[in-house]
């Protein structure tokens, strides 16, 4: 039985941001064909942080409605809301309409937006639905978490990126004289499969995660602790066993565990408010940078160097966010001179990616083996340092308290939002980030 329920938990967390995480690794084949072109991960940026309506509507009926909000059938709605998104997804992702005068991908947006509310929304309903079992599932809760990110990457790795190509096309119409007149125009090689596949697969994992939790509600509860016992063990163990693993091999934090609540209140005020202070910006500067800033001009930073850097950028990417979650739940160093050295590393990746966005079409070593390396190297690296600084970040400021923790979701939340309303604009009004062509795009040697 429990081997089965370890299985059930993991297959119920792939559900948690498969869908978000599918979109990201599958735009560059998608930026060839919407309208919105390159601009295209700026309007998802802001659609994923309008999506925190779901969320925010769970906290206030939990607070309002204290008792009444039944979390399985919100978890059954938002399941069934991901499955339906997938699938029509596959059939309309392409599908466009003219909005003031110009055509622009509403369908896409309207779909990612219910797509990320799905996704949004499950931080805060698939957790407590795994806090009523016992704490060694939670584990394997986050592992399937940390694989919903990890397969869509390696899939979108075997789907492979289309390659450009220049081709002559001739064009009479235009031409006076009735002389053929040629330009060079860029094709686009179909991948290994077809992006209708990929959504079709996410689809299915969404239906794996709907399936899982299904099982998991209609289990026996006859391996379950008491309800009055299961909380504060829980908490302990989640505590000392996945968010706190240095716990069992820091000689002061094994004390600790044994010496009450005094010892408790001691490890509370153990930080200044200076460091306090710089905790809390780091939490805003990290989540404005991941998951506003840099994300919007990913296409700007990596398109120029080819459509297979841009794929390699976003895929790997992908993958390093939940390895870097994994190196972080058994590999813990909580200085904050060594998280603020790696904070500083990650924004130097950041600034070389935005550097080389703002000098699009035309970034440096454009054409390059060694400049499409550079930019991937970047991404990777970019995604994978501050990934370790979110979650340690996260654990430091779970030890202190539960109120510090919700300030923590607050602050990350805010860096979000701030980062991804100061980019759009930037994007899609003033144009600072130009986008080019493969083949028709002359850059001075």
């Amino acid at each position: 039985m429990a081997l089965l329920v370890h299985m059930l938990a993991c297959a119920f967390g792939l559900g948690s941001w498969v869908a978000v995480n599918g979109l990201w690794v599958e735009l560059p084949l998608i930026v060839n064909t919407l309208p919105e072109g390159w601009e295209l991960p700026s309007y998802l940026t802001v659609i994923i942080q309008l999506a925190n309506l779901g969320p925010l509507l769970v906290t206030l009926m939990h607070k309002l409605c204290p008792g009444r909000l039944k979390e399985h059938l919100v978890i059954y709605s938002i399941l069934s809301i991901g499955v339906v998104s997938c699938i029509l997804l596959a059939f309309f992702w392409d599908k466009t309409t003219i909005v003031f005068g110009a055509s622009h991908s509403t369908a896409f947006f309207i779909i990612t937006f219910f797509l990320s509310l799905v996704d949004c929304t499950s931080s805060v309903t698939f957790l407590p639905f795994m806090m009523q079992l016992p704490a060694k599932y939670i584990t394997t809760y986050f592992i399937g978490e940390g694989l919903s990110g990890f397969i869509p990457g390696v899939v979108a790795l075997a789907q492979g990126v289309g390659m450009a190509k220049c081709v002559n096309s001739s064009d009479t119409a235009a031409n006076q004289t009735g002389e053929n007149m040629w330009s060079l125009h860029t094709e686009y090689l179909p991948p290994n499969f077809s992006t209708e596949v990929f959504f079709f697969f996410l689809a299915a994992m969404m239906c794996i995660s709907l399936a899982a939790f299904v099982a998991l509600n209609r289990l026996p509860r006859t391996y379950e602790l008491s309800t009055e016992k299961l909380v504060p063990d829980t908490a302990a163990s989640v505590s000392s066993g996945l968010d706190n693993p240095g716990a069992e091999t820091d000689g002061e934090a094994v004390k600790g565990q044994g010496e009450g609540p005094d010892h408790s209140r001691q490890a509370n005020t153990k930080h200044t408010v200076y460091q306090l202070t710089f905790i809390y910006f780091m939490v805003v500067w990290v989540n404005s940078a991941t998951n506003g800033l840099l994300p919007s001009v990913q296409t700007f930073s990596c398109m120029p160097y080819g459509n297979l850097a841009y794929h390699l950028s976003a895929a790997l990417s992908s993958v390093a966010n939940p390895v870097a979650c994994t190196i972080a739940m058994f590999f813990q160093n909580r200085s904050l001179v060594f998280l603020g050295v790696l904070m500083a590393f990650g924004t130097g990746f950041g600034s070389y990616n935005m550097a080389m966005a703002a000098m699009s079409p035309c970034p440096l070593l454009q054409g390059s083996v060694v400049g499409e390396m550079l930019i991937v190297l970047s991404w990777l690296f970019f995604t994978g340092t501050m990934t370790y600084v979110k979650v340690m970040v996260g654990v430091i400021l779970r030890d202190r308290s539960h109120l510090a923790l919700v300030w923590c979701g607050a602050a990350a939340q805010m860096g979000s939002l701030v980062g991804s309303v100061t980019m759009f604009p930037l994007v899609n009004v003033y144009g600072l980030f130009k986008s080019g062509d493969f083949c028709n795009t002359k850059c001075p040697l």
